[in-house]
């Protein structure tokens, strides 16, 4: 899909392209099933068709359970959204960092971990289920679902599944991505940026901020200018988080980078 973690806001995770290579096998899309747990808690099975054009899916519970696995370095655990203002529930690591990264596109409204699962009938006869890694609602109303690979690639069992649920949300005017993990530096860049992505860490100058760096300016030099950096860092770095101020993320975060007031920042603040 176009326009996500793209261009002035953010770095688009590295794409998988495995799923394109297979071709669906024939599915029909009006018997496909969308189980998913209410806000009640109450599991619910419905048509797919129905789910994805009339359910705010991503106000739903995970749809599983998010298990402790040996050997996994990161546990599953919680993420706090600048996008919602409410706590999301991950899985494993590649979730979490994934869920970082669509907290930051601006396109996104909401978001949610699991909250879905697809089931169809397969080859014989047999029920296929699949529960995409994640959900985010759009700007424009529409929904991405998101399943992560690792940075050696998909499966073929995922990459057979993702060509399904692609066509399958497709229908429904949604979008599907199936993506491997962002470059290093990127995911790096974007998680200190991360602690600053509270509201509270502005500090009542974003407005200031964005005046200051109207032109690129190296950041130690636009904070000194500010006044007391140790109150003007956190608001430098929250204003690039949410991409009031945009800055070079493929290479490492250090004082010396240039940053500049995004078009959009400059006429909001002006």
């Amino acid at each position: 899909m176009s326009g996500m973690l793209v261009g002035e806001h953010g770095q688009q995770p590295e794409a998988v392209h495995a799923a394109s290579s297979l071709r669906p096998s024939r599915v029909d899309l009006a018997l496909m099933e969308a189980r998913f747990v209410d806000a009640s808690g109450v599991q619910r099975v419905m048509p797919w068709l129905q789910a994805g054009g009339e359910l705010a899916l991503e106000e739903c519970r995970p749809v599983r359970d998010f298990p402790v696995l040996r050997g996994r370095r990161i546990a599953p655990g919680w993420w706090w959204a600048a996008t919602s203002g409410q706590m999301v529930q991950y899985g494993f690591g590649a979730m979490r960092t994934q869920v970082m990264m669509l907290d930051r596109d601006p396109q996104v409204v909401a978001l949610a971990c699991r909250p879905v699962e697809l089931l169809w009938r397969g080859r014989g006869g047999k029920v296929v289920s699949h529960a995409p890694h994640l959900m985010a609602r759009l700007a424009d109303g529409s929904g991405l679902l998101m399943d992560c690979a690792s940075r050696s690639g998909a499966g073929r069992r995922l990459a057979r599944r993702a060509v399904q649920v692609e066509t399958a949300v497709g229908v429904v005017g949604w979008h599907y991505r199936l993506v491997g993990p962002p470059a290093p530096t990127v995911e790096a860049n974007v998680r200190w940026l991360a602690d600053y992505r509270h509201p509270r860490c502005a500090g009542g100058l974003l407005a200031h901020v964005v005046e200051r760096f109207q032109h690129p300016t190296p950041l130690v030099e636009g904070v000194r200018a500010l006044g007391d950096p140790i109150a003007v860092w956190p608001a430098v770095f929250h204003a690039l988080w949410s991409g009031l101020l945009r800055a070079p993320l493929e290479v490492p975060l250090h004082e010396r980078v240039v940053a500049v007031a995004s078009s959009t920042s400059a006429k909001e603040h002006r």
